[in-house]
């Protein structure tokens, strides 16, 4: 909602050379690229997976224990095989979201620890502090539902929880020779800017909501999947509120 307009407007900046970086639209290029670039760690992820537990699958089926449960109903089974590819879809889904988010947190903690303004600190800290609450609520949840081990779980939300930080500790460590206005600091951030963007659409397209209303759950209602959508356009309208002070 505010990572793309600003790295428009950070790389259009008068600040900025003419050429390149007036003459063409890097930051829907780069925004286009790592959108293919996370679809392509999203499929090769999900392969990976899968051959994983396919492995895991036929050394199970070795023993004699799974041999019993090869008597069972096709249906029993053809269940068991969908919950298998699932969960191998959520746990995909956890991993490439933790990558956007940490991305997009190292570079909101860099901005708010270099900045000087404290009107605008007041209002970064403000936002920033809804901002991370929702993305860890959607984050919590997409790892819930990989059913990871408590180790797993608990290395995800340290990364979450620390790199905030550590981006404002940079972002401190650095106001010194930070310039905002610098071509340096423009291209860097808008570039990286560009990056979360892509691979935060993708995400929040693809894998989240695409996924929920293409889902069982809301396909076997028309009213629940209205609902959804009001929801939805909910959360877009308070983000967008948020992004007036991010």
């Amino acid at each position: 909602m505010h990572v793309l307009p600003d790295s428009f407007e950070m790389l259009s900046s008068p600040c900025l050379e003419d050429d390149p970086w007036h003459k063409f639209p890097f930051t829907g290029f780069v925004a286009m690229l790592s959108g293919l670039v996370t679809l392509a760690i999203d499929s090769i992820a999900t392969s990976l997976y899968t051959k994983k537990a396919v492995a895991d699958d036929s050394e199970e089926r070795a023993t004699p224990m799974i041999i019993q449960i090869d008597h069972l109903p096709t249906t029993t089974k053809e269940h068991n095989s969908t919950c298998s590819k699932q969960l191998l879809r959520y746990r995909v889904i956890a991993m490439v979201l933790e990558l956007g988010i940490i991305v997009h947190s190292v570079v909101i903690g860099l901005s708010l620890g270099a900045t000087n303004d404290t009107c605008t600190i007041k209002g970064l800290i403000a936002a920033l502090c809804f901002h991370q609450m929702f993305e860890g609520m959607g984050l919590g949840g997409c790892i819930l539902q990989a059913e990871s081990t408590n180790v797993k779980k608990s290395v995800m939300a340290f990364f979450f929880s620390v790199t905030t930080p550590f981006g404002i500790a940079l972002g401190i460590a650095l106001s010194s020779v930070y310039t905002d206005n610098s071509p340096t600091a423009l291209i860097t951030v808008g570039l990286l800017n560009a990056c979360s963007a892509g691979l935060l659409i993708y995400m929040a397209l693809v894998d989240l909501l695409a996924a929920e209303f293409m889902g069982s759950m809301l396909q076997g209602s028309v009213k629940l999947q209205i609902n959804c959508f009001g929801a939805a356009l909910l959360g877009c309208g308070g983000m967008s509120v948020l992004a007036k002070w991010a």
